[in-house]
């Protein structure tokens, strides 16, 4: 997801919120260092004293709802991408989850109803809400999201109880990637991998400094030189399709397709002219897992794509 702060929120839904913290202001403090009974976490925006056991959690992102779930903590509520419903990949695990707005635009008033006793999210996202959420419920934010996902599971684990069970299924994670890389030959004689996705009014050429290009390393699958930059994503034109070509091309799109251009992109004699496509290997594969997920429980699905379509190729 592209890592850019929120719009601002609208003066009348600030009003409310300030409504909403007061209230929660008055149903009690949060507890300082010296008299926290839970546990003292340490997160983007200070220390906040959490339930030794949190039993009622809302999560703010994609990623903390798959951290959440991958840790067998189901949310009492959670937002959506804007316009969408829960990842499909999380099947059944989100049954019962109350959406409680959109990562864009969270709903306090929602948030305050659900009674909750953790909330997780990030700084990137909500940092000016950190006030009126921590007066709701004791409140921890990573720093910010992507690339950073597996510190932002192990520190969901600690603000959960469960950082144990975070380290297992990081190094479990860790041993498939390995695992991966050796069967493809290993380093040194892997296959280049480029990755594009449509978004409404975008083409991104995706970059190793995001989700989808940490787990592409943690494989060892080496990008064309195009994509072989520390940084997001470059906005890119039909005229650059070029530069993306690689002996792998995995794409998705966000959204209603007929919203992106898609559809132009992949008609175009450029797109048709890349060996990678002549060969067969461009391959569509599922957006809510390659881009949103932002968790173990995607990261792990994407590794089974790359297994799937890689090792088919041997």
């Amino acid at each position: 997801m592209r890592r850019t702060l929120l719009k601002p929120i609208l003066s009348t839904q600030i009003l409310i919120a300030s409504c909403l913290a007061a209230l929660a202001f008055a149903l009690g403090q949060p507890a300082s260092a010296q008299s926290c009974t839970g546990r003292l976490v340490k997160h983007a925006m200070g220390t906040s004293c959490v339930p030794k056991v949190p039993k009622r959690v809302v999560v703010l992102d994609t990623g903390e709802l798959d951290s959440a779930l991958a840790l067998g903590v189901k949310p009492v509520g959670a937002v959506t991408p804007a316009g969408q419903p829960f990842q499909a990949y999380l099947g059944k695990l989100t049954e019962g989850i109350e959406v409680v707005g959109t990562i864009q635009q969270p709903s306090l008033e929602k948030i305050l109803a659900l009674r909750p006793d953790l909330i997780l999210t990030s700084k990137l996202r909500h940092g000016q809400l950190y006030d009126q959420l921590s007066r709701i419920a004791p409140t921890v934010m990573a720093e910010t999201v992507g690339v950073v996902w597996k510190e932002n599971l192990l520190l969901a684990g600690e603000a959960l109880g469960r950082s144990a069970q975070a380290k297992v299924l990081l190094a479990q994670y860790e041993r498939r990637a390995g695992q991966l890389r050796n069967r493809l030959g290993g380093r040194g004689r892997l296959p280049t991998v480029s990755i594009l996705r449509f978004t409404p009014g975008q083409i991104r050429s995706m970059n190793r400094a995001n989700y989808i290009g940490t787990i592409l390393a943690d494989v060892g699958l080496p990008r064309p030189a195009f994509q072989s930059k520390d940084t997001f994503a470059d906005y890119i034109s039909l005229e650059r399709l070029p530069d993306l070509d690689a002996d792998y091309l995995f794409y998705a799109t966000y959204g209603d397709p007929a919203q992106t251009d898609q559809a132009a992109v992949l008609s175009s004699p450029l797109w048709k002219g890349l060996k990678v496509v002549q060969k067969g290997r461009a391959i569509a594969v599922n957006d809510d897992v390659w881009f949103l997920a932002i968790g173990v429980l995607g990261a792990n699905q994407v590794l089974g794509d790359l297994e799937k379509y890689l090792l088919a190729g041997k």
